[in-house]
This record gives C-alpha cells, sequence and structure tokens, in this order.
C-alpha cells in the first residue's frame, strides 16, 4: 500500500503486489505492507506472532542500502480509531502479534544518503509467522529480551514507588500507566510458553520458511538528484516547552531540561522542517525561540549553522517579563547574532494572530525596539483578519488584504491563515499586491483549526492525499514560507507514558504531530505520526517542483502538476496515490542527468 493510503483494521485482503519506488538522494520514501491473517496459530486473544525480515538493498555495482540505517520498520498504530502513530519495530527482534479478524500495517521507509550511488537497488521483506517453544523459551531469555524486560518493570517502579502526589488526577494517571506496562510485559514473547500453545517449535525450519514465507520483493531506483540540505522553503514548527515540562517533570533551566529540548530539535530536522520552541502569554503573546541557550553559547551556532535548518527564531524575552534584565539580554543576543552568517535566517515571532490595534501597536513599539538595534531585523506576525479599531471593518477581505499597509515597516513576514483564502486561489493575487518585496516583505501561510474537509490540512482522519496536499497547495500558491503553531499541544499530564488526550475544543491531531515513546514502549525516542511523514513527503515534493521549474520555468511546473491530476485546487486534488507517482516519475524522467 502506499504512503498516502489511510489502512484500516477493516481494510479488506487485496493482491500482494511487489515495491517499486523512486527517490533522490537525501530522500525518504516509504509504503506500507498490510498484514491480514487468514487462521490463529495463537491463544490468548491473538491470532498469533509474526517475523518481519528485511534483506540490505543491493545495487549491481555491490552498493547498498542497510536494514537498520537507511531502512526502518514501523508498526502502525492506531490513534482514536484511526491509523496514525509510527512505532518503531527493534530490528535485532522484529516481531509483531496480528489480531484475528484485523488488518495491521507495517511503515517501511527507505532513506538514500546523499552520497550514495545512483541505481538500481534490489532485496526482499519475509513476513513469517512464529510458534512458541516451551522448552527454548522457558530456559533462557535473549539478552534484548531480558533488557526490555528490566526496563519495563524500571519503568513500573519509577511510576509507583512512594511519593507525594501533587493530585488525585496525577495518582490514577500513574496507575494507569503501571497497568498499560504490565499488560505490555504480558505479550512479549518471552511469556508465550505460559500461556496455551500448540507445541510447534519456535521458528519454522529454514526451508519451510522459505515455502511458506510471504516475499515482498522490493526494488529502488535512487536517482542522480540529491535534495538540497537546506529546505527551499521555510517551514516553521513550534514545540511547547511547557507541554514538555509537565510530561517529563522537567524544572526550566535544569540539565535535563535542555537535555530533551535538544532531543526534540535533532528529532524533528530529519522531516525537514525548522523547530521553535515557545511559551504562551496573555492575549496569545508568544515566546519563540528556537535554540535554548544563549546566543554567546557553543551550542548556539551549532543549532544556527545546521545546514537543515531554514529559519530561526530569536527570543524576544521581555515579551512575558519585561524586566531590565531580560532587556539586557536581548540587546546582547541581537547583537551577537546580527554580525553571523545566517542571521539571514533570523525573525521574532512576537504575537499570534493580533486582532485589535492595541496589539498592533505592541508590535509596532517592539519593532521599533529592535530596529534600534539593527535596521534588518525581521519580524513575523500571523493573522486571519484586519485589525478592529481601524478605519475597515475587520470581518471583511478588504480589511485582512490591507494588514501590511497597517503594520509596515513592523512587519516583515506576514503569514496568513489559509483559511481565509478557502477555495478561492484567485484571492492570492490580491494579497501579494499589497507587499513590497523591495523592502524584504514576504508572504507566508499557516493552517490549524482550518481550513477544513475537503481542503488540505493535517487533522486526524484525513485522507493522506490530503495531508500531503499542504505542501501542494503551499507551492501553488506561491509561498515563500509556512507556520504551523504546535506539534506536540496535546492536553496536559505529569508522567511521559499517560495516554495521549487531544485538547478539547480542537480538530482531532491539530496540534499534535508526533508522539512521547513511552506511552508505546520503554523507548524516549519520539514516535512521528502517519501525519509527519506526509508532511515530509510534502516538502520534498516541493523540491522536485524547483527542480522541473529551474530546468522549465515555474509555468510548466504548474501545468505539470495540474496535467497529472495530483493537484488543481484546493478542492481539486487526487485522493488516490497514483497521479503523485506520475508526477514525480516527469520529473524524474526530464530532469536527469
Amino acid at each position: 500500500m502506499p504512503s498516502t493510503a489511510n489502512v484500516s483494521q477493516q481494510e479488506a485482503p487485496r493482491p500482494l503486489e511487489h515495491v517499486n519506488l523512486l527517490a533522490a538522494r537525501n530522500e525518504r520514501e516509504s509504503f506500507q505492507i498490510a498484514l491480514r491473517p487468514k487462521v490463529s496459530w495463537a491463544s490468548s486473544g491473538i491470532a498469533g506472532p509474526v517475523q518481519i525480515q528485511c534483506t540490505d538493498l543491493f545495487s549491481s555495482s555491490g552498493d547498498r542500502l542497510v536494514v537498520g540505517q537507511s531502512i526502518t520498520l514501523r508498526r502502525v498504530v492506531p490513534i482514536l480509531g484511526v491509523p496514525d502513530a509510527l512505532v518503531p519495530i527493534d530490528p535485532s527482534s522484529p516481531q509483531i502479534n496480528l489480531l484475528p479478524g484485523e488488518t495491521t500495517a507495517i511503515w517501511v521507509s527507505l532513506n538514500v544518503p546523499c552520497g550514495q550511488q545512483p541505481g538500481l537497488y534490489e532485496g526482499e521483506i519475509f513476513i513469517t509467522a512464529v510458534r512458541t517453544d516451551t522448552d527454548s523459551r522457558a530456559e533462557s531469555l535473549q539478552k534484548s529480551e531480558r533488557y526490555q524486560l528490566y526496563k519495563e518493570l524500571r519503568t513500573c517502579l519509577d511510576i509507583t514507588e512512594s511519593r507525594d502526589y501533587s493530585s488525585s488526577e496525577e495518582m490514577v494517571q500513574r496507575l494507569s500507566s503501571t497497568s498499560t506496562t504490565l499488560r505490555r510485559l504480558l505479550v512479549l514473547p518471552a511469556f508465550q510458553d505460559c500461556q496455551e500453545n500448540n507445541g510447534f517449535g519456535d521458528m519454522m525450519d529454514e526451508d519451510v520458511m522459505n515455502n511458506v514465507a510471504v516475499r515482498v520483493k522490493l526494488s529502488l531506483t535512487v536517482w542522480d538528484f540529491t535534495l538540497p540540505l537546506t529546505p527551499s522553503l521555510p517551514a516553521v514548527f513550534g514545540i511547547s516547552e511547557t507541554v514538555i515540562e509537565d510530561r517529563f517533570c522537567l524544572e526550566h533551566g535544569t540539565e535535563g531540561w535542555y537535555d530533551a529540548l535538544d532531543h526534540h530539535f535533532r528529532w524533528l530536522l530529519q522531516y525537514r522542517i525548522s523547530p521553535f520552541f515557545c511559551r504562551w502569554g496573555d492575549s496569545m503573546r508568544i515566546l519563540a525561540y528556537t535554540c535554548p541557550w544563549p546566543a554567546d553559547h557553543p551550542k548556539a551556532n551549532e543549532y544556527y549553522s545546521d545546514p537543515r535548518l531554514a529559519a530561526y527564531a530569536v527570543p524576544y524575552a521581555p515579551i512575558l517579563s519585561c524586566t531590565d534584565a531580560a532587556k539586557n539580554s536581548l540587546r546582547r543576543e541581537v547583537e551577537i547574532l546580527k554580525t553571523e552568517a545566517h542571521w539571514s535566517k533570523a525573525y521574532f515571532y512576537l504575537w499570534d494572530e493580533p486582532l485589535n490595534m492595541e496589539q498592533y501597536e505592541v508590535i509596532r513599539n517592539i519593532s521599533n525596539e529592535l530596529r534600534t538595534y539593527t535596521p534588518d531585523v525581521r519580524i513575523l506576525t500571523t493573522y486571519y483578519a484586519g485589525p478592529s479599531g481601524s478605519e475597515l471593518t475587520p470581518s471583511t477581505f478588504e480589511a485582512f488584504a490591507k494588514v501590511p499597509n497597517v503594520l509596515r515597516p513592523h512587519t516583515q513576514i506576514f503569514c496568513t491563515s489559509e483559511w481565509v483564502l478557502g477555495t478561492r486561489e484567485d484571492l492570492v493575487k490580491d494579497i501579494i499586491a499589497e507587499l513590497r518585496p523591495e523592502l524584504g516583505e514576504e508572504w507566508w501561510t499557516y493552517v490549524c483549526m482550518g481550513p477544513s474537509d475537503p481542503q488540505p490540512n493535517w487533522h486526524l482522519g484525513m485522507r493522506g492525499t490530503q495531508h500531503r496536499a499542504v505542501m501542494w497547495r503551499v507551492w501553488k500558491e506561491g509561498g515563500t514560507g509556512f507556520l504551523y503553531w504546535g506539534a506536540n499541544c496535546y492536553e496536559k499530564a505529569m508522567i511521559p507514558s499517560a495516554e495521549i488526550c487531544f485538547r478539547r475544543g480542537l480538530p482531532p491531531g491539530d496540534g499534535v504531530l508526533f508522539y512521547p515513546g513511552e506511552v508505546f514502549s520503554s523507548s524516549h525516542e519520539p514516535v512521528a505520526s502517519l501525519r509527519l511523514e506526509r508532511i515530509l513527503s510534502g516538502m520534498q515534493d516541493i523540491e522536485y517542483l524547483n527542480l522541473y521549474s529551474s530546468k522549465y520555468g515555474r509555468e510548466e511546473a504548474l501545468a505539470l502538476l495540474e496535467k497529472t491530476g495530483a493537484y488543481l485546487g484546493p478542492d481539486r486534488y487526487t485522493h488516490d496515490h497514483g497521479p503523485v507517482d506520475v508526477m514525480r516519475g516527469e520529473v524524474y524522467r526530464t530532469c536527469r542527468s
């Protein structure tokens, strides 16, 4: 199944197809394998365990893509009944349980390094039934199983050991989390011999496996094009520092706090997005910053100079605490950063969706202050309407389009909601007409609660192509950047393994693009959503379209997007994956060296 398919637990069986993929260097291509058991071969409510083994992929010249490095397997886990979380499968023990009458999906990703030689790479995936062995299991445990067992039990002790609970809610969360962990232990392969068993061996003999295993042939064409390390489109995504502090019980500014933010930052860079951390104040004031350390810290230059980072937020500390110390810190920060080559990537994000002239005046005052430090400061302002208290009625499109005239020269990045445009692509020219590029003004866009179906967005349950089409829309409309308000903004919890709850009043999935690893296992690695992977695919599609534009012009690239049927407009895009492959294949056919 393609990466844009939402494989439900009720997905009907269909003929097995071999996998043929196309990828550039520095690109990730993914697909899914859907498994549905015909019979049961185990007890305790499961159809039976299966082992999934992938060979390395080899080219005819001997180059290869290695399992565990360039090839990863993840299990698709439903969230609110919708396939979304991608839980890693341990390559040293690649085993999962199938349930009777349910379809399970495996997400396979191929990551092509920048230096990979072009060519056709081939390999296979074997899916084999595993049967319990009452003798071998009881006698000894594999090292990986012992280690997992130890970590899970250690987690239970950490959660339940005597302590003063701040509330009954926290106590309930901790007990619930312990129960979840213990249940996870009971379905480990090591305990299968404690249940009823059918007496078969641990694994089928090799000759039986070769005859019985489901074999999926995998072919990947790596072509002679390398996606740029620095994304062509700056896509800045927020990470709530307060959510991290609450869930992982971290005190602001401690070593553990810095480690947690650093881990999140580095993990998200692989998705071609530029993360910023945020803390919200009153009336939608926002402290946004990309680097937790001050500009004179060695880590700061490491962050800001990273070629994978297309844009970074500079903290305006006085936005939440207007003290002399905060102002002095800000001045020192700007004085250091403005001398660096990466300063052109810097921006300030001060206020989210200001609504009235009083809030606009705050932005003006801050801008005047910043411009005394350096005249080339860039301020980003998000908005979906004109300000109340101005000459124009705020609810009209005219007032919305005229915002640049109200905020000039105090905003350089005018970031508007796609919700305002609806399906009216023709309104884009009215927005752009008000901008003055010669003054460094840019037009960025964002999505959040809106727009809703059928327009592109990242809500849970939307079609896969609908998720991917967000970036197609950005590219077609001509925006030069994109913002997403939050990637980890679920409801507050006080322990890492607490169940994920989406925020009340928001569409499911809005503001949540990844999950804490502790929710699904003892791993501390964040767990990506299907939607986050599709964002990456959309960002990669932009590089394909830019390559085609560089060869044949933007008008021809727009025509390619439309004639392949991939994307014609916000309510007219493909629901099937086929046109996506056709569009990418045409770029490959016409642009390869």
